[in-house]
């Protein structure tokens, strides 16, 4: 069975965990109970025997799939030559339980249906016991795993060789339900769900929240992409998640394989910034900070699970054989032992921004930042692995010197323009100390450009961020220059951004990898902040179009294969997208949100 391009898979959602369901109609991801659980369904690593749950039609075709506005129901109408039918999939939101609903409801004729059903817990590695229970309305199937248990309601499929397969005839007008449920499994047998009436419940609450949300005069994309970003936030905890998913390849048949199912201060942070501009935004995710970091400010972390847990070590997997072959899949980040200079400043600036758009601070979240600005202070004298997580030799990175010189900045700012308290003098001087370091340090007079990191010569696309967060006018000369050598060494041959040059091994680590969505939006923001409007437009729909039909982005783009690659869909470019169409919007002269600066 050949594996699913990654565009071609759609993201459900409960705002806990996020099932990825195949343009075939395969469940080939899924984590439980939440995003950063053991996956039930590891096909997307692996084959179809480490887990996963199809239903399609016998010989049937995908005539259209798209979601239902502003939600995360997804619906496919599919074609055989016996009739035709619509399959509706979704997760409904309950305590205590996980529930994903698939219908197959017929439009005309007869069409026989297939169902395919492989239970494999801890990423496939277990296979459960499963038996048959009776219930109210009928049997029901259980399976049991340790702690976790399934149970599958609807019409039941039979058993063979240790999965379970059906075969059902929808005629017009007809409807078939079925409901797998996650629940512990010392606990009772949950009660079954109205599937129609989950539906519509699901449906409404997704789209009362678009209705709150600031989406006036928005792109498509734009409201999609704050969709995924709120999809990615723990509706329990207010963790915001990176990604769904883990080790899908950066570099397809490489070792660039990563577990982004944590939150990373930093993307969660710029995440926060992106959804503040359009009013999508609550207390969640500043409160998540405060439990995250508390009694652990001396030692900060850069990232935490979905509930602010101190992450264990990075395992690999050696029984999956990874997607697209690539080896090996990880469970678990070793970057988060690492020390990360910029982390301070993203999330000083996302509280900034929170009390830009109305959410002031209370005695205890800026008792946190002001601990955050003395941590930066302790640590000003020490290299860091940067942004991008190098795995190399520790650096003084030039944007993470930036961002040191953003947090002491928004500091600043908090006592100036907000009337809170603090040691502003002492500030003011960091402020200025790094500004000075950096101008003699991370620029090269003779190149006339920023550079990555001190003591190189080579350029960076995080230097995208300067003129973002106030260090530089966005059309300073310098940085103008600076945007040229990007340009000329780091753009591939269709114009998407690379993060860096991997060749001179900065990083660490054999191979390479694409183009990176959130650099190329980047660079869209910087055309549209100086005049290059119709570049900053074209760029903008080019990466868009790499989108799959459900409209979501991976994290890079491989223009030799010509898909999408690393893990999926991505936070750091569904923001990227919103902050680059507020840039172009604003650059029309339309509203776009908060200014970044």
């Amino acid at each position: 069975m050949t594996q699913s391009r990654l565009e071609d898979y759609a993201l459900l959602a409960d705002r806990r965990t996020g099932p990825l369901v195949s343009r075939e109609g395969s469940v080939d991801w899924l984590c439980l109970p939440r995003f950063d659980g053991p996956a039930v369904f590891a096909a997307l690593l692996g084959e179809p025997g480490n887990g996963h749950w199809r239903i399609r039609p016998v010989d049937g075709v995908v005539v259209e799939r798209s979601y239902v506005a502003d939600t995360f129901v997804l619906r496919t109408l599919w074609r055989t030559p016996t009739g035709e039918v619509v399959c509706t999939d979704f997760m409904a939101e309950h305590e205590h339980r996980a529930d994903l609903i698939r219908m197959v409801e017929g439009v005309s004729g007869r069409v026989t249906v297939q169902l395919d059903l492989v239970m494999r817990f801890d990423y496939g590695s277990s296979i459960p016991w499963v038996r048959r229970v009776p219930g109210p309305d009928g049997e029901r199937l259980l399976a049991v795993s340790g702690p976790d248990a399934l149970l599958l309601d609807g019409p039941l499929p039979h058993a063979v060789d240790r999965h379970h397969v059906g075969v059902f005839t929808v005629g017009a007008g007809e409807r078939e339900c079925w409901t797998l449920t996650w629940f512990p499994s010392y606990r009772p047998v949950p009660q079954r769900l109205d599937p129609v009436t989950e539906l519509d419940r699901t449906t409404a609450d997704w789209q009362a929240w678009s209705r709150a949300t600031a989406l006036e005069g928005c792109r498509p994309e734009v409201r999609r992409s704050l969709l995924v970003l709120r999809a990615l936030t723990d509706r329990e905890t207010g963790g915001i998640a990176a990604a769904p998913t883990t080790s899908l390849p950066e570099d397809l048949g490489g070792v660039r394989n990563w577990d982004y199912r944590y939150c990373w201060l930093r993307d969660s942070a710029l995440t926060i910034q992106a959804m503040a501009t359009h009013g999508a935004v609550h207390h969640g995710w500043r409160d998540w900070l405060l439990r995250a970091i508390a009694g652990d400010d001396r030692t900060l972390r850069i990232m935490y699970g979905l509930a602010g847990e101190r992450l264990g070590p990075e395992l690999e997997l050696d029984h999956l054989p990874g997607y697209a072959g690539s080896r090996p899949v990880r469970v678990g980040n070793g970057a988060a032992g690492q020390y990360q200079a910029d982390v301070v400043g993203e999330v000083m600036m996302a509280l900034d921004r929170l009390r830009r758009v109305g959410i002031p601070d209370d005695r205890f979240s800026w008792g946190l930042q002001r601990h955050l600005l003395e941590f930066a202070a302790d640590h000003l004298d020490r290299p860091d692995q940067g942004i991008w997580e190098m795995r190399g030799e520790p650096q003084f990175f030039t944007h993470s010197r930036v961002m040191m010189w953003t947090a002491f900045d928004r500091g600043v700012r908090a006592v100036e323009e907000h009337g809170l308290h603090g040691p502003v003098a002492r500030w003011r001087g960091l402020r200025e100390e790094l500004r000075l370091e950096v101008e003699e340090r991370g620029y090269v007079p003779e190149l006339g450009t920023f550079v990555q990191h001190y003591g190189t010569t080579e350029v960076d696309a995080s230097l995208l961020v300067l003129p973002q967060c106030g260090f530089v006018a966005w059309d300073d000369p310098r940085m103008l220059r600076t945007v040229a050598r990007i340009e000329d060494e780091l753009r591939d041959d269709r114009g998407l951004l690379r993060r860096y040059r991997t060749a001179p091994g900065t990083d660490g680590l054999p191979g390479d990898e694409g183009s990176f969505l959130f650099c190329t939006f980047w660079l869209v923001n910087q055309y549209a902040h100086t005049g290059r409007l119709a570049e900053a437009e074209a760029l903008f729909d080019q990466v868009v179009s790499y989108a799959g039909d459900v409209g979501l982005l991976a994290e890079e783009y491989d223009i030799d294969a010509g898909r999408l690659t690393g893990n999926y869909p991505q936070a750091f470019s569904h923001l990227g997208l919103v902050q680059a169409a507020d840039a172009i919007l604003r650059a029309k002269g339309g509203p776009g949100g908060c200014d970044e600066r």
